[in-house]
This record gives structure tokens, C-alpha cells and sequence, in this order.
């Protein structure tokens, strides 16, 4: 019977900006002695669609996406051979694994990628009669930050939401256009200039990119899903930046004060957004927007249909950043353990 106990709950990320400095083109990989090490352990299919990539930094970003995702099936399923850990996509087209013993599929897993960085949620099912669903999103502040500010500056920020408005509720759009700097009080600086003001208000746009995103990716849709402007994140503000990824973001649980007043910006982790969906309060969907350093901001959400109280109870923790080393050893060490040959 499924509880509401803590699972073995993966929270990881790979941060590629360092990797294979030799490579500076895409057609430089297969001879970097690193980038080999993780080929050798990844299906054909999957290095060749990495290396199709025309930027170096993309390729990167598709190799750590393929490598993250069977690390983590192998290290939550501990007796499936590496060459078994095979990813395949389900109806909706959302990357899953089946297990070839039993024909199901026991881990629910999500990933992100964006400006250098992959990040995974992978999550065992309680049980085979109790599906979990997860979604996760990571966005990164300064990745267009040129780009936005002169665009902001050439048509205005009206017409820069105005922009995106297709992928945000009416509601939200119009709390991005006219309210966010007054609903979010400390989001800039009195002294921070024209340039911080929009860069506070950029940061709110993509926070509410992340929560977005993250929601739409758990329910196995994409951004052009037809209600998704029926789906609204009411009063949201965004995280704080952490000084590094190393350091732990301030948690916080509520939204408002007992009296009702908004809070100040400066949480690095909020849980539990207000959403509604279709007119109605969403009472089922564990959710956290934490800061990672000082550009990326990432969203995780995760939601047991049938009993929402089973991942209403989990905690979901500051994000592991992988060392890459470590985990090929790991992996190499299981790839030897099997016959070597992808099923």
C-alpha cells in the first residue's frame, strides 16, 4: 500500500559549461577523450542525434540529458543491467522506460535543459497501481538578457508580454504588464535604475515561465496545450538568487503573512504556488520554485493521481549537482556487469 513516506526522490543536475574544453565544435566530441567515455555508454541513436547538434554547447546539453536520465533509472533500479535501461517515449511523446522483467513502468523521470545546465526529478511509483506524474522546468535569467532588455527598450514591456500572451492566462498577463513591481515589494531597488527594473521584471516573467512549464510538462502536454490559458498562477512572485550553487536557498512555505500583506521579495525557495485551473483552486500538485545561483531559477512538480496526499507529503530538496567522474564510473561500472549490447 502506498504511503505518504518519503521516497528515494532524485533531484540531480549536470552542469555542462566546463565539459570537454578541447571541443569547441560539435565535430570535435568523438575525439575527446571525456565526451567518448560518455558515448560508449550511451545508446547509438542517442550520440547520434547529440552530434547533429550544429553548437557544441547544445551537443553537450543532449549527451547529458540522454546520460542523467539511464543514471538514474540505474541507480533506482539497481538489478536492471545498463544496456537495459532503453528510453522510449509514451502516447503523449514524454520520454519514460519501460522495465523489460516486468512490462511496466516504475519510475516516473522529467528533465530540463537550458544555458549549459541539465537537471532531472526522477521518482520510483509507490506502487504499480499508484502512477506518479512529474514535471520540471529550469529557466535562466541572463541566457537573452541583451536581447530582451533592447527589445523591452526598442516596443515596450506591454509589448513584450503581449508577445508570449498565448502562453499566459489573461489574468496573469495582466499582473505581468501592470502589477508585478507593486504586488512584489524589494523586486528592485529604489537605487537600482532602468536597467534593474526591467531585469526585476524580466525575472518575474520567466519565474512564472518555469512554474508554467513545469505544470504543463508533469500533465505529458506541451505549450500549446488548448486550456492552457486556463491554467493561471495567481499573485506569484519570483525567487531570490542564492549567492552559488552551493548554497542552500531560504525555504519558505507560505505566500502571504497572517494578515493577509504580500510578502517582500528575497525567499530563494517558494513551495506551493496558488494555481487554478479552469476556474477552480489546484488542491493536488506538490510544487517548488528555488533559485540556483544567480541566473537560473527551476520549478519541480510532482502529483500522485487517485491520492494527491502521497506526493503532498514529499519534500522536494535543493537539486544535487553532479560530478560528472563520479557518475561515469558508476555507469561504466554497470555497463560492465551486462553483455555490452543495447536491447
Amino acid at each position: 500500500m502506498a504511503t505518504t513516506s518519503q521516497p528515494t526522490l532524485i533531484q540531480w543536475i549536470f552542469d555542462t559549461r566546463p565539459w570537454f574544453s578541447s571541443a569547441t565544435q560539435t565535430r570535435h566530441l568523438p575525439t575527446d577523450p571525456q565526451a567518448q567515455r560518455i558515448m560508449a555508454l550511451l545508446p547509438p541513436s542517442e550520440t547520434a542525434s547529440a552530434l547533429k547538434y550544429y553548437h557544441v554547447r547544445d551537443a553537450k546539453m543532449s549527451l547529458a540529458s540522454s546520460l542523467i536520465k539511464h543514471l538514474a533509472i540505474a541507480h533506482l533500479s539497481p538489478r536492471t543491467p545498463w544496456h537495459a535501461t532503453t528510453i522510449t517515449r509514451d502516447a503523449r511523446t514524454k520520454p519514460t522506460w519501460i522495465d523489460p522483467t516486468t512490462s511496466t513502468t516504475p519510475i516516473a523521470f522529467n528533465v530540463t535543459h537550458q544555458a549549459g545546465i541539465v537537471a532531472l526529478i526522477a521518482i520510483p511509483c509507490p506502487s504499480p497501481s499508484l502512477p506518479v506524474e512529474v514535471g520540471i522546468d529550469l529557466v535562466c535569467t541572463s541566457e537573452r538578457r541583451a536581447r530582451d532588455h533592447e527589445l523591452i527598450l526598442s516596443e515596450g514591456w506591454l509589448h513584450f508580454v503581449a508577445m508570449h500572451a498565448d502562453v499566459f492566462s489573461p489574468r496573469e498577463a495582466a499582473y505581468l504588464k501592470h502589477e508585478v513591481l507593486s504586488a512584489v515589494p524589494g523586486l528592485v531597488s529604489p537605487s537600482g535604475g532602468p536597467s534593474a527594473v526591467l531585469d526585476g521584471k524580466l525575472r518575474a516573467f520567466y519565474a512564472l515561465w518555469a512554474l508554467r512549464e513545469a505544470y504543463v510538462k508533469l500533465t505529458g502536454e506541451a505549450l500549446l496545450a488548448e486550456w492552457l490559458q486556463e491554467l493561471e498562477f495567481r499573485g506569484f512572485r519570483p525567487v531570490a538568487p542564492t549567492a552559488g550553487w552551493a548554497v542552500p536557498a531560504r525555504e519558505e512555505e507560505a505566500e502571504t503573512k497572517e494578515d493577509g500583506e504580500r510578502k517582500r521579495y528575497g525567499a530563494q525557495a517558494i513551495n506551493n504556488p496558488e494555481v487554478w485551473f479552469k476556474g477552480r483552486r489546484v488542491d493536488d500538485v506538490n510544487m517548488s520554485l528555488r533559485a540556483m545561483g544567480e541566473d537560473y531559477m527551476i520549478c519541480t512538480a510532482v502529483r500522485t493521481p487517485g491520492r494527491k496526499e502521497v506526493a503532498l507529503g514529499w519534500k522536494l530538496r535543493p537539486y544535487r549537482v553532479l560530478d560528472l567522474d563520479d557518475m561515469l564510473e558508476f555507469a561504466e561500472g554497470r555497463a560492465s556487469e551486462g553483455d555490452g549490447s543495447w536491447v
